[in-house]
């Protein structure tokens, strides 16, 4: 019986040698991070948090900017950016459409911002001492854990809970 190796494979070599899904994945990853870093090289006046990589379709990545004037910046460099874009990624993608999209930008931050609200008060309730019962040490941890993430008013009425908890 033959003894199976026992050297590692490189999981980067058999992410290009696949042919399915996941290497798709693996190219329009790979493509994004490209022009991320070409924007921030051709523009780097360009704050970080005013534009992102909203999708990628057949031959066309499309980035949404926070405001009409980010936009404009953008659109200043386009062909810059395309030209580069086109010889990293070997011509797979080669148009670039710019969107101005404010309420993006809001709604995202906002619904993670409730949603996040929604399940601490889940969890609250969820761990909510019965009958007055004291809130245990494990618990304590917990709510410190859950703080690190919490919005500024949650995060200190969470570390208060945890300081209740450690002087029981």
């Amino acid at each position: 019986m033959a003894r199976k190796s026992k050297v590692p494979i490189n999981m980067s070599a058999l992410l290009q040698t696949t042919t399915g899904t996941l290497a798709h994945i693996q190219t329009k990853t790979n493509s994004l991070t490209i022009l991320a870093d070409i924007v921030r090289q051709i523009c780097p006046d360009l704050p970080v948090d005013a534009w992102h990589i909203a999708n990628c379709r057949h031959d066309t990545l499309i980035i949404e900017v926070k405001s009409p004037v980010w936009g404009q910046r953008l659109q200043f460099e386009r062909n810059t950016i395309c030209n580069a874009l086109m010889k990293s990624t070997d011509g797979t993608f080669s148009k670039i459409e710019i969107k101005v999209n404010p309420q993006g930008f809001r709604q995202q931050r906002h619904q993670v911002t409730e949603k996040t609200r929604a399940d601490l008060l889940q969890l609250a309730q969820a761990v909510a001492p019965k009958n007055n019962a004291v809130v245990n040490e494990k618990t304590a941890k917990q709510f410190l854990e859950i703080a690190k993430n919490a919005p500024k008013g949650l995060k200190e009425k969470l570390e208060k809970l945890a300081r209740v908890a450690g002087r029981r």
